[in-house]
């Protein structure tokens, strides 16, 4: 399943870029302790996982279970981070905000057995073709067309 948007948005791509997004989710546990979000190697393309929200999965244990972030920096270096350390009696859902990293993403179940699941949105930026801009601008430009109000006729009053 996946959700649809389209908007002009600017992602450290230079001019107008469109944006897509997609429904994010998957499942660690200690059969399945990471996920690497892969993107395609197009050109024109940047893909970005937006995490929103972390929760423990159905038969969840007393225990503590680490999840962590394996992304680049600003200068292209590699670094982990944990972003949520859950435990089913006191936190079982972490949610994140829009917690954006640039692909490729590597999460992984630091700790614990699971299961925990991660979602949230895969996001893809493109440059926006000037067809695709024309026509949102002409869209916009009938959307904002306006009749204009005549002003209404006083009425005399017989004295």
């Amino acid at each position: 399943m996946s959700c649809h948007e389209d908007c002009t948005d600017d992602h450290g791509m230079q001019g107008q870029s469109k944006l897509e997004s997609f429904l994010f989710s998957c499942e660690l546990s200690s059969k399945v302790p990471f996920f690497t979000f892969q993107a395609d190697e197009e050109e024109d393309l940047e893909h970005f996982l937006e995490l929103r929200t972390i929760c423990l999965g159905e038969g969840a244990k007393e225990e503590s279970n680490m999840v962590e972030v394996t992304a680049m920096n600003h200068l292209g270096k590699t670094v982990s981070v944990p972003i949520a350390n859950l435990h089913i009696s006191c936190l079982p859902m972490v949610s994140l905000g829009e917690f954006e990293l640039k692909a490729p993403v590597t999460i992984r179940l630091r700790a614990g057995t699971g299961p925990v699941n991660v979602s949230g949105l895969h996001l893809i930026a493109s440059a926006a073709d000037d067809s695709d801009l024309s026509e949102e601008e002409s869209e916009d430009d009938e959307e904002e067309e306006i009749t204009p109000i005549k002003p209404a006729k006083k009425k005399q009053q017989k004295q």
